[in-house]
């Protein structure tokens, strides 16, 4: 059968690998860019190779000859009618989710993020609308719990849609026809392009107040938690602390690190815990607080909510000795999305010998393991 294939990387050298295997003529590779997987597999078999000016876009012309089956592998670009014309049988493509759910250039990641407990992939016809094309098969698989985007789609799922690929590609081939099934809208979601955005401001005015708490009291379950609900709602860094029990009272010394401004209003709240029983007293320094050959840095970062980023973020951050010292997280409700968006705003203490760069690589390599995008911005002080 004589085959286009549009598509890139393993994946799509993978598919050309298939239909050749499988006896298909491949008429043309259309690729993003020369340096390609795919690209470089074509050129090497002396295929005939188109190379997409717009990556999001496969026109007529990229096509240059008919051909029975167009088949797209790991690509992002919308085929274009007059492309899709080429085909006598017709154009399917491999997304790696049970469509409807997830329609969009992110399902693996939106099936995790999900939570759903159950994967799939799903063959599809191309047409003129986005994933929403009749289906042509699908299978599906459990998702382990903890596991990765990543890791899902290189246990399962791409060896999920060579399979399927090479299931309906046969019969295409035997019966001159492609199955069909209409998906079913009201089960349709979508899995849009994640974005993370990361912006580091080095900070000229860091915290400099620090307020040395002592609290004595009798012992009880609860007292740290006491402390700490106290001071909610205002950006408090719990530097350090010494705790200890004795002939049944609680004795404890904490060290606070607060915003100028803040300072008078976390002192109060300190103050308040005197009504509770216990005896409170607040002293203030403007001492700053950062050690010898350290700089304080603010990130930004906003992405899809979903649990685990703060753990993730701080444990890398920790691996180069960055540390936290103070962090503001939020969870915002666009109205134009179903998705709620997680937003942390936090001051890091980074040694002098991280360059800026090799923070913001740093913050692409977390990004990347969590197969989303990421923008840096560093922006003066």
């Amino acid at each position: 059968m004589r085959c286009t294939l549009i598509g890139s990387r393993y994946f799509g050298a993978a598919v050309l690998k298939q239909l050749l295997e499988d006896g298909h003529n491949v008429v043309r590779v259309v690729a993003n860019a020369p340096d390609d997987r795919l690209a470089l597999a074509a050129a090497q078999l002396d295929l005939p190779l188109s190379i997409l000016e717009n990556p999001r876009r496969v026109p007529g012309s990229a096509l240059k000859e008919d051909c029975d089956l167009i088949v797209a592998a790991h690509t992002h670009a919308f085929v274009m009618p007059e492309a899709l014309a080429r085909a006598r049988i017709g154009a399917i493509g491999y997304h790696p989710s049970l469509l409807p759910r997830h329609r969009g250039i992110a399902a693996v990641e939106w099936t995790v993020l999900a939570g759903d407990p159950i994967a799939g992939g799903s063959i599809y016809h191309l047409d003129a609308g986005w994933d929403d094309g009749a289906i042509a098969a699908q299978d599906w698989c459990f998702v382990l719990k903890g596991e990765s985007a990543r890791e899902l789609w290189e246990r399962e799922l791409s060896n999920m849609g060579l399979r399927l690929i090479r299931q309906v590609v046969r019969h295409a081939a035997e019966h001159g026809a492609l199955p069909a099934k209409t998906q079913d809208p009201r089960f349709a979601t979508k899995a849009p392009i994640i974005k993370r955005s990361v912006s580091l401001e080095p900070q000229a005015n860091p915290l400099t107040t620090s307020l040395i708490v002592t609290v004595v009291g009798r012992d009880r379950p609860g007292i740290v938690r006491q402390i700490s609900d106290c001071v909610q709602g205002t950006l408090v860094n719990w530097a350090d602390s010494r705790m200890n029990h004795f002939a049944g009272h609680f004795a404890g010394a904490i060290h606070l690190q607060v915003a100028p401004k803040d300072a008078p209003t976390v002192s109060a709240a300190l103050q308040g815990l005197t009504s509770e029983g216990l005896q409170v007293q607040v002293a203030r320094s403007e001492a700053p607080p950062l050690a010898f050959g350290n700089r304080m840095l603010k990130v930004e970062l906003s992405g899809p909510d979903r649990p685990g980023i703060i753990q993730e973020l701080s444990a890398s951050l920790a691996e180069r000795s960055v540390s936290i010292s103070d962090l503001h997280t939020e969870i915002l409700h666009p109205a134009e999305s179903d998705q709620h968006l997680f937003r942390v705003q936090a001051l890091l203490v980074v040694p002098e010998n991280l360059a800026d760069g090799a923070l913001r690589k740093l913050l692409e390599k977390l990004a990347s393991q969590m197969m989303m995008d990421v923008a840096l911005d560093n922006k003066p002080a």
